[in-house]
């Protein structure tokens, strides 16, 4: 499946502000699923990619001149092979059985994730707790916020993609098997479901595989892989900081569709 990404970011202020630092893990990279054919950031100012410890393609855009406004854009036309259902990777998977305040799992979730998976720690295992997990936390937005942990959004039951993602890691982790944070696009004709998306990886002792908990997905065949971490603060497309501004609003508009291959004769 060929996917058409248009995402437009754009950051107001109240008041002006004297100077701000953008962290963007808006490009995706090629893998064995994806193939990147196009892409391109518009941006304020040029700025140049690097590698953040996760591999991840990282910009670092700086504006130190006053400003009331951000407009942060991403396009592009990337390749998925909707068949493919594993990643195999070189780097240790190890760094991903690290807890954080974000997944962090109490006794709660360490008694569901041994009760669901049966203490199983294969695939068949995961995609069990991946189905009770989307049973006990009902997807509804506007109940948590960014910085809602792994523990809350469970004790709540209420909660959207990120907090789904980070209970599922909180689950796999506790049952000792590495699993990170992914942040990027979906295709989906379900109007209440964003086009921006989190999901997770778990290792399955030769690559990672995709756990969707949102969506009850153990196959990312319509999914755009932009970057991983060990929670959202790693991976989350945008981040940032400022000097001044007051109030913030953001608007963020994100288009996914599927494009048609015509065939020559």
């Amino acid at each position: 499946m060929r996917l058409s990404i248009s995402h437009d970011t754009t950051y107001r202020y109240d008041d002006q502000v004297r100077a701000s630092i953008q962290y963007l893990r808006l490009t995706p990279h090629d893998s064995e699923r994806q193939q990147v054919l196009s892409w391109q950031l518009d941006l304020p100012r040029p700025v140049h990619a690097q590698l953040d410890p996760y591999g991840n393609i990282l910009h670092v855009l700086t504006l130190d001149e006053p400003h009331e406004s951000i407009v942060i854009g991403a396009r592009g036309q990337v390749e998925i092979d909707e068949t493919c259902e594993a990643e195999h990777e070189r780097q240790s998977a190890l760094p991903f059985l690290r807890f954080t305040r974000l997944t962090q799992a109490d006794d709660a979730i360490r008694e569901f994730a041994a009760q669901q998976s049966r203490a199983r720690t294969d695939r068949t295992g995961l995609i069990d707790l991946m189905h009770a997990l989307n049973a006990h936390i009902a997807y509804q937005p506007g109940i948590t916020a960014v910085d809602t942990s792994a523990t809350e959004a469970f004790a709540g039951r209420r909660g959207v993609c990120q907090d789904h993602t980070h209970a599922f890691l909180a689950c796999a982790r506790s049952l000792g098997v590495p699993a990170r944070y992914v942040s990027g696009y979906l295709y989906t004709d379900d109007a209440e479901h964003l086009a921006s998306h989190a999901w997770a990886e778990a290792w399955g002792g030769d690559a990672w595989y995709s756990f969707d908990v949102t969506n009850c997905l153990a196959r990312p065949e319509r999914h755009l892989k932009l970057a991983v971490g060990l929670d959202y603060l790693d991976a989350c497309p945008v981040r940032g900081m400022r000097r001044g501004g007051g109030c913030e609003q953001m608007h963020a508009q994100v288009q996914v569709a599927p494009l048609l291959q015509v065939r020559q004769q």
